[in-house]
C-alpha cells in the first residue's frame, strides 16, 4: 500500500493494519521529512488518544492530514504508533 499526497509518497508498506477502513502504516514505513507534529488531538472510546501531523509537500501543507496513536487502550495495541491518512490523501495499492 501507499500513501500519496501533493505526487509524493507519504508511506510504503505491505504490512498494513485495516481498522475502520483505515489503511494504518507502520512507523517505519512513512517518510518522516513530509511530516511536522500538530497541536490537534481527537479521543476514541477503544483506541485512546490520537495525535495529528501535518502534511508539507513542495511547500503546501495538508493540516491534520495524518494520525496516529502513541499510545493505544488495550484493544487496539496492533496499531499503536502506526500512522493513518485522510484530508485528500491516497491510499492504494
Amino acid at each position: 500500500m501507499k500513501a500519496i499526497w501533493n505526487g509524493t509518497v507519504l508511506a510504503e508498506s505491505d504490512a498494513t493494519v485495516v481498522v475502520e477502513g483505515n489503511h494504518y502504516f507502520p512507523a517505519d514505513s512513512v517518510n518522516m521529512q513530509y511530516f511536522r507534529s500538530s497541536d490537534k488531538h481527537t479521543v476514541c472510546g477503544w483506541k485512546g488518544t490520537a495525535s495529528y501531523y501535518d502534511v508539507a509537500v513542495n511547500g503546501d501543507v495538508n493540516k491534520d492530514a495524518a494520525w496516529y496513536y502513541p499510545e493505544t487502550l488495550p484493544d487496539a495495541k496492533n496499531i499503536e504508533g502506526y500512522v493513518a491518512f485522510w484530508r485528500g490523501v491516497t491510499v492504494t495499492e
